[in-house]
């Protein structure tokens, strides 16, 4: 079987921490990247949730810029965490698009 192009939002690599949160459940984490759709972090070493599980991600961004939001866990590897946003509050909206910048209108290619 060969290898297909397929197109995903583009993924931004920034630097943050990030904090997610279930219920009384609660991890630190890295980020990986970021795209318009969701966000990869580095796999807690304490890691107790699973795919198709909602958190609540805190990104915590230089110059005290915070972003909170509602994601699922759509993938998980040996090393990262993949999450699907779910909920952006309002007021979030605007320092999300403008982290992403022009991250948010591009497509990459990648293979499957």
């Amino acid at each position: 079987m060969s290898a297909q192009n397929l197109y995903r939002h583009a993924r931004l690599h920034v630097v943050s921490a990030v904090l997610l949160s279930r219920g009384a459940e609660s991890a630190q984490s890295e980020m990986v990247d970021i795209s318009a759709t969701g966000l990869c972090v580095q796999r807690p070493q304490q890691w107790q949730g699973g795919r198709g599980q909602l958190w609540t991600l805190d990104l915590l961004l230089e110059g005290d810029a915070h972003i909170n939001l509602e994601a699922t866990c759509v993938r998980e590897t040996e090393h990262k965490l993949c999450f699907e946003f779910t909920r952006i509050p309002e007021d979030r909206q605007i320092p999300l698009w403008d982290l992403l910048g022009g991250y948010a209108d591009r497509v990459e290619a990648f293979n499957t």
